[in-house]
């Protein structure tokens, strides 16, 4: 099992594909690090060679922002926004959408699927 980053890739997809479950590698970054490193795109994971992985790593690890790194810097621009006293961080901070969504529908997502209003979470009557 390959381990990039600290996050254990799928053994059985295409590498151009295992490498994007990695936060922070899209499909032209990983299409990008495998042109570097000299290796193929249609090969599985569990075919890779241990110099192949280690190839792909230091790739990676040498030269972009992952995981960790890139979670905090969202959490820290969010929390910056929050202090400042901007809109957008008041709307962070009330779990509502940031960028202009309506709110008096169609906004499950941000607000964690929550429905207030009277009929929409009655349970369905029984007759007897």
């Amino acid at each position: 099992m390959a381990r990039i980053a600290g996050i254990n890739i799928p053994t059985q997809k295409r590498v151009v594909i295992a490498l994007t479950y990695v936060y922070g590698i899209g499909k032209p970054t990983a299409v990008k690090v495998l042109k570097d490193a000299g290796v193929s795109e249609d090969i599985r994971v569990k075919d890779l060679t241990d110099d192949q992985v280690n190839s792909i790593r230091t790739l990676i690890e040498k030269g972009h922002r992952l995981e960790g790194d890139l979670r905090r810097d969202r959490l820290a621009s969010i929390k910056r926004l929050k202090e400042i006293g901007s809109y957008r961080g008041s709307r962070h901070a009330k779990h509502l959408p940031v960028r202009g969504q309506r709110t008096k529908s169609n906004s499950r997502t941000v607000r964690g699927n929550m429905r207030k209003t009277m009929g929409s979470g009655r349970r369905a009557l029984t007759k007897t």
